[in-house]
C-alpha cells in the first residue's frame, strides 16, 4: 500500500501525506480529521495516575461526570480507549447477520461488519430499515454531511428493531456541539447503544478517550474483551476534568459557531458548494475535487477526499489567522 493509499481511505495521516507530497510547505494544517483545533488546556495530572495502573475510584468518578454531562444513568455508561476500539467488537458481540448503515458516513462501522462477514446495506436513511435490518447504524450528526435525525425517529426505530431482537447503534461523535441531538438519555433502553467520542469536541484525539452507553448486557460484554484496565489513569483525569468544566464547553460551542461563519465565507468566495456539515467540519462540493486536494497538499494542507467520488471533499475548521490564509489561498489560487 502506497503513501496515496493510506491518505485516501482515512483523515489524520500527516506522516504519510509528508512523504507523499515532500516539497510542501511546513508545517502542514492537517484539516482531515474534524477535531477541535482549539483543544481543552490540560489539567494538572497527579503522579500516581502514571505510576499505578488505573483505578476503580478513578473509572468510576470519570463515568460518572460523562454521565451527568450526557444525562444519563452513571450504570449504562462505561469509559472506553476511544470508540474504534468498540466498533470493532460490536459485531462479535451482536452477530448480526444484516447490518444497515448510512450511503456516506464513518467507513469503519460498514467496514467492521463486512470483515464480520455480515452483509451491509447502504441507505440514505438507515432508519427506514428497522424493520428488516438486524442492526441500524446512525452517526448523528453525520459525518461527513453533518445530517441529524430526531431524537423522536431515533426512539421510534429503536422500538423496531428491539421487538425484533435487533440493534440501533447512534455514533455520537461530534454530539458534544449540540448536546440537544444527542440521545443518550434514553441509554439502558432495550436494543440501544450510544457511542460518544471524546477527541473530536475536546480536541484532545491522543488521550484516545470516549463511552459507551448500553445496557449492562452490552457493557459487561465489552468489558469481558477490554478488561478493566483498557483506559489509562491519565485519560481518566483528563476526561474527568473536561467533562465537568460545563462553562469551557459552553464557551467553545460559542467560538466554534463563530469560527465556522468566518469558514462559510471562505468558502462562499471559491468555486465549492457548501453541502453541510458541522461546527468542526463543512462538506463541500466541487468539479474536480481529487485535483483540488492534490493542490491543497502540495501546499502543505490535508483535506479529507473520499474514494470513488471525484467531487467532494470534508475541509476541518482552521486553526488560526495564518491558517485560514493559507487555506483561502489554496482554495483560491
Amino acid at each position: 500500500m502506497t503513501d496515496l493509499d493510506l491518505v485516501s481511505g482515512h483523515g489524520g495521516r500527516i506522516d504519510a501525506m509528508a512523504r507523499a507530497f515532500p516539497g510542501a510547505p511546513l508545517p502542514w494544517i492537517d484539516l482531515s480529521t474534524g477535531i477541535n483545533p482549539y483543544p481543552y488546556p490540560l489539567p494538572p495530572i497527579a503522579p500516581d495516575a502514571w505510576e499505578r495502573l488505573p483505578g476503580e475510584v478513578a473509572r468510576a468518578f470519570c463515568e460518572s461526570t460523562m454521565a451527568e454531562l450526557f444525562r444519563c444513568d452513571p450504570s449504562f455508561c462505561r469509559a472506553v480507549a476511544g470508540t474504534e476500539v468498540v466498533i470493532r467488537q460490536l459485531p462479535s458481540i451482536l452477530r448480526a447477520q444484516r447490518v444497515a448503515v448510512r450511503a456516506r458516513s464513518y467507513a469503519d462501522h460498514a467496514e467492521s461488519w463486512r470483515l464480520a462477514g455480515a452483509k451491509v446495506v447502504t441507505h440514505s436513511d438507515p432508519l427506514a430499515l428497522a424493520g428488516g435490518a438486524d442492526v441500524v447504524v446512525i452517526v448523528n450528526p453525520n459525518n461527513p454531511d453533518g445530517h441529524r435525525w430526531s431524537i423522536e425517529a431515533i426512539e421510534t426505530a429503536r422500538a423496531t428493531l428491539a421487538h425484533r431482537g435487533g440493534w440501533l447503534i447512534v455514533d455520537e461523535a461530534y454530539a458534544d456541539l449540540n448536546p440537544s441531538l444527542s440521545a443518550a438519555p434514553l441509554a439502558g433502553r432495550k436494543g440501544l447503544i450510544i457511542l460518544r467520542s471524546f477527541g473530536k469536541f475536546f480536541g484532545l484525539a491522543g488521550v484516545r478517550l470516549g463511552a459507551v452507553l448500553a445496557t449492562q448486557e452490552i457493557l459487561s460484554s465489552i468489558e469481558d474483551r477490554l478488561g478493566g484496565w483498557d483506559v489509562s489513569g491519565p485519560a481518566l483525569d483528563i476526561g474527568a476534568a473536561a467533562y465537568a468544566d460545563h462553562d469551557w464547553q459552553a464557551a467553545t460551542r460559542g467560538h466554534l459557531a463563530v469560527r465556522m461563519q468566518e469558514m462559510h465565507a471562505l468558502i462562499a468566495t471559491s468555486a465549492l458548494e457548501d453541502r453541510g456539515g458541522t461546527d468542526l467540519f463543512r462538506f463541500v462540493r466541487g468539479s474536480d475535487a481529487n485535483a483540488l486536494w492534490r493542490r491543497l497538499a502540495e501546499q502543505g494542507i490535508a483535506v479529507r477526499r473520499f474514494v470513488g467520488d471525484a467531487h467532494h471533499l470534508r475541509i476541518g475548521l482552521p486553526a488560526d489567522k495564518l491558517a485560514f490564509s493559507r487555506l483561502a489561498r489554496g482554495l483560491n489560487p
